[in-house]
């Protein structure tokens, strides 16, 4: 029998310190046939004359207008021929038996409806450190079972984690691109509810490079990015209750928009007011975030509005000197390995 190839589709954009590592990832899966397509989304920097330099007979890189992730991934889609979609961004890394490991769990049969995840853990600089820390997601599930997991108790997988067949992908649909942060969690809502179970893959293992206040995930005190996360919010509710209407999934729904309510809250009445209003409709009231005593205090001085914008750019220098002091290490580290050959 022929065997199944897989489309490694990688959205790029200003990844210039990265590429390179995450590219020979992707070379280095063992499972063939494999294609790999690099879109580059209007880098800035030397992200495509990198990417450019691994061109082969396997690996196509194309570059276009800046227009974000989503419409990145959609480019590379269309250009895909794969049977099978692995979605992989141009900073992380994956084992290379990933692709095999969960492809040889689908056994002979391999079954299309079927989406496969596999084991994630993060990482700065020192990918060989990543912790791989189960969750409730980690096993197989339901597509009912796996969202309400998601939203009560607040979870996720990471987007290389999914190995997705084609007839999942065109059953889900294109990624949406009005989405800034949580497209990957829209868009794979939409994928299990083309599909008839999720497989959890254990050794299929992926490296997610943490990015914090510089990745597209992270809100802040963007207004664009809350206008898009509350977006998507409502897109999830409305997706778990196609499936099923109970009240378990109710309540799941509200306790997601209660860990979520606390991104728009004091800076944008009006989104909070509307997610109070999709609690309402669920039957439930939401608790108004408490601000910690750090922020009373910086409120006190600055005004309520202000100190949210004080703790983001105190988060941003925490964030940076964290990555700064494991770069640091890993150099270190790195030469020590080095001086050890």
């Amino acid at each position: 029998m022929t065997r199944p190839l897989v489309s490694i589709l990688i959205p790029a954009y200003n990844a210039e310190r990265w590429i390179a590592d995450s590219l020979r990832s992707a070379i280095a899966q063992t499972w063939e046939p494999k294609e790999i397509i690099v879109v580059d989304d209007g880098s800035t920097d030397r992200t495509l004359a990198i990417a450019r330099g691994f061109e082969s007979s396997q690996l196509r890189v194309v570059t276009q207008k800046n227009q974000g992730a989503a419409a990145s991934r959609n480019t590379a889609y269309a250009l895909s021929k794969g049977d099978f979609i692995q979605y992989f961004d141009a900073d992380d890394l994956m084992a290379p038996d990933k692709i095999a490991r969960q492809m040889e769990a689908l056994g002979p049969c391999q079954s299309t409806r079927t989406l496969l995840s596999g084991s994630w853990g993060r990482f700065l600089y020192r990918y060989y450190r990543t912790q791989f820390i189960p969750s409730a997601l980690w096993c197989d599930l339901p597509p009912t079972e796996w969202l309400k997991r998601k939203m009560q108790l607040n979870l996720y997988m990471q987007t290389a984690t999914w190995l997705v067949s084609r007839e999942l992908a065109e059953k889900a649909g294109p990624w949406d691109t009005r989405l800034l942060g949580d497209d990957d969690g829209e868009y794979f809502c939409r994928v299990l509810l083309a599909c008839d179970r999720v497989q959890f893959v254990p050794e299929a293992k992926v490296y997610y490079r943490t990015s914090g206040p510089n990745s597209l995930s992270y809100i802040g005190d963007s207004d664009r990015k809350m206008v898009a996360q509350l977006c998507s919010m409502k897109l999830h509710i409305q997706y778990i209750r196609s499936l099923e209407d109970s009240q378990s999934v109710r309540e799941a729904c509200i306790t997601y928009l209660q860990n979520w309510v606390y991104f728009f809250y004091p800076d944008r009445v009006d989104l909070v007011k509307q997610v109070e209003e999709m609690a309402t409709s669920l039957g439930a009231k939401l608790q108004l975030p408490t601000l910690s005593w750090k922020a009373v205090w910086i409120g006190a001085l600055v005004g309520r509005q202000r100190a949210r914008r004080v703790q983001v750019f105190l988060g941003r220098i925490k964030w940076a000197l964290g990555r700064s002091w494991d770069r640091i290490l890993f150099q270190i580290e790195s030469r020590k390995f080095g001086e050890s050959l």
